[in-house]
């Protein structure tokens, strides 16, 4: 048998947002172009290619505070198990490193496996949920549009550090929005395959619950939401309303804590962006 060729690990840009994106949608993902063009005009993302094709990826988005989110951790189907997701996050905690970053990911369970003997550490869970279409008829009622400003106050007490640029980022696409209702805020953007609905922030479940139902009965889904798996107050409504849990995250970090949050989120922005 002839030795596999070794694949040199490069920087990419811009330019390759539609070749991440056969990635992602190979892997049945959400991500759609824009995310893309986000993730390889204000991060530092990596790939590999075979002759032309781009056949992995990975991603540092870098945020405030000394913080920063690894994902889009790709490789086709066909140049699995040789290194390469490994070789692709080593090279984006080499910049974390350089940059003095502590990073912080959302893996699967099998990609958790593989980042724990890299010295990443287990934090809180998540679910995403699915939601083709409200269970019965839904009342629907007016939903305050809310603002980037309060948006991202509350999202940088949960996460404990400010995400302004992605957030704005996300408002400013086609089709977003940032809604508000008795004390709870989301915004809504599209997704390659469903809506996703999340940062969901808010004081109580009863108040995050009724927010995400106003939405799904004000719009054609479907739905996607990245639940917070400790909101199980959250979690178990949405669930009885509906929704189906596809699967779970384990958020990870690396290095020491930055900061020390207020209350997690009710849903998060999704496992690519924290």
């Amino acid at each position: 048998m002839a030795a596999i060729e070794p694949i040199d690990i490069v920087e990419l840009d811009v330019s390759d947002a539609k070749a991440g994106l056969v990635l992602s949608t190979e892997a049945g993902w959400n991500q759609n172009e824009a995310d893309w063009r986000f993730f390889l005009s204000q991060g530092v993302v990596f790939g590999a290619r075979d002759g032309n094709r781009l056949v992995a990826t990975a991603a540092l988005l870098p945020y405030s505070a000394g913080n920063a989110w690894i994902s889009m951790v790709l490789v086709t189907a066909n140049f699995r198990r040789r290194g390469l997701a490994t070789r692709l996050v080593d090279a984006c905690l080499e910049v974390a490193a350089r940059r003095g970053l502590t990073s912080w990911l959302d893996a699967t369970p099998a990609g958790a496996a593989v980042y724990a003997p890299l010295g990443f550490a287990p934090t809180l869970q998540l679910r995403r949920l699915r939601l083709e279409k409200p269970q019965g008829t839904i009342a629907t009622r007016p939903l305050a549009a809310d603002n980037l400003e309060a948006l991202a106050a509350r999202d940088g007490g949960a996460m404990g550090f400010d995400r302004s640029t992605l957030l704005s980022e996300f408002a400013a696409r086609p089709g977003s929005r940032i809604v508000s209702d008795v004390r709870a805020m989301a915004l809504v953007r599209d997704g390659r395959t469903a809506r996703h609905i999340g940062p969901v922030l808010a004081d109580h479940a009863d108040q995050a619950l009724g927010l995400v139902e106003a939405i799904t009965g004000s719009e054609t889904g479907p739905w996607l939401i990245d639940a917070v798996h400790s909101q199980d107050a959250f979690l178990n409504g949405l669930v009885r309303s509906g929704w189906n849990i596809e699967r779970p995250f384990q958020r990870m970090r690396f290095g020491s804590a930055t900061a020390s949050p207020a209350q997690p989120p009710f849903a998060v922005a999704g496992p690519e962006f924290g």
